[in-house]
């Protein structure tokens, strides 16, 4: 686990506002500038994380605060949340390795915002300045025209933005 606070950027927006399209496509634009990412999604669902029977779920069942699958490429993590639920605590706790933080959601997690507001969902902002607010990815002219815009498909600007702001 991580004992450094990577810095944190928390995508918000409407469903269907293109918040997963634009963080797939920044990530290897941060990743060829030399940086790792680590990225964090919130579900509104459940999901399951573990499957039942296996190893690592009874570990969990037995009382285990953690449990780690590691493969030969790749590793999954179960872990107990307690109150940690944001994305900044979520980072410190288990992302220290990362150079940057993309998480998606968290609309009312503290922590700087970038909202990706669509014309075509015909939906208002989902945040504001007041909320951590820091700058729009939009197709939509006038909204809060005091914070920086980037238009949907300007990967390269942003990522010199969030860069600027480490």
């Amino acid at each position: 686990m991580g004992t450094t606070t990577p810095p944190v950027f928390i995508f918000v927006g409407h469903s269907n506002a293109g918040k997963t399209t634009f963080i797939e496509r920044l990530v290897p634009e941060l990743t060829r500038r030399g940086h790792r990412v680590a990225t964090i999604k919130h579900a509104h669902h459940a999901v399951r994380l573990d499957t039942e029977g296996k190893d690592s779920w009874r570990y969990k069942q037995a009382g285990a605060a953690l449990s780690m699958l590691v493969t030969t490429d790749a590793l999954q993590l179960v872990a107990d949340t307690g109150d940690a639920r944001e994305p900044a605590q979520l980072a410190r706790r288990f992302l220290g390795e990362a150079d940057i933080v993309l998480a998606e959601g968290f609309s009312h997690a503290p922590g700087p915002k970038i909202e990706v507001l669509r014309r075509e969902t015909g939906k208002p902002p989902r945040c504001g300045i007041g909320d951590g607010l820091i700058a729009i990815v939009t197709d939509c002219a006038g909204v809060y025209p005091e914070l920086p815009h980037f238009a949907l498909d300007d990967i390269v600007a942003m990522a010199d933005f969030l860069l600027g702001r480490t």
